[in-house]
């Protein structure tokens, strides 16, 4: 599939979190339903650009966004609930509010066109690094990275100031 555009709808998936009793099913189209979500995706949990920049530019912009009518900021990285759990506490993410779900075979992500290899890094069927904000599920900001070590249009901030 081509790259998700502008205008249109994010496919309904079937992503993975931990609950209270441990990984649950979460169905993206049902939280998108009726909300304004920032959502943003990268390559992976636990690589240097995604702790060390990514995350922290949303946990820094959670209460802005918030101000702006979002009702909720999601995190999609192709990795299992488990390890999205422990980062999600450990980048300060779960305390912000973040919700940090998992596409562990990285169907969603491939169904918005989003999927890359870097054999190089030992990384397959990862996801570029982007962020949009999607109204009742249709996507009205993108913001990809061509470089999927740089965070500067997918960050937080630069969702906040387009908003």
């Amino acid at each position: 599939m081509a790259k998700i555009t502008v205008g249109a709808r994010l496919p309904g998936a079937q992503l993975m979190h931990i609950g209270a009793d441990g990984p649950e099913a979460v169905d993206l189209g049902k939280r998108l339903a009726g909300h304004k979500v920032a959502l943003f995706g990268l390559p992976g949990a636990y690589t240097a650009p995604c702790t060390n920049l990514h995350v922290p530019s949303f946990v820094r912009t959670a209460d802005k966004l918030r101000g702006k009518g979002v009702d909720e900021i999601i995190c999609v990285a192709v990795n299992d609930p488990f390890v999205l759990g422990a980062w999600a506490e450990s980048t300060g993410g779960a305390k912000a509010g973040i919700h940090f779900l998992g596409d562990p075979d990285g169907a969603f992500t491939r169904a918005i066109g989003m999927n890359f290899d870097a054999p190089p890094l030992g990384l397959y069927g990862r996801s570029l690094r982007y962020s949009l904000l999607a109204e009742d599920g249709v996507v009205r900001i993108l913001n990809v990275e061509e470089d999927p070590t740089a965070c500067r249009i997918s960050a937080g901030e630069a969702l906040l100031a387009a908003l």
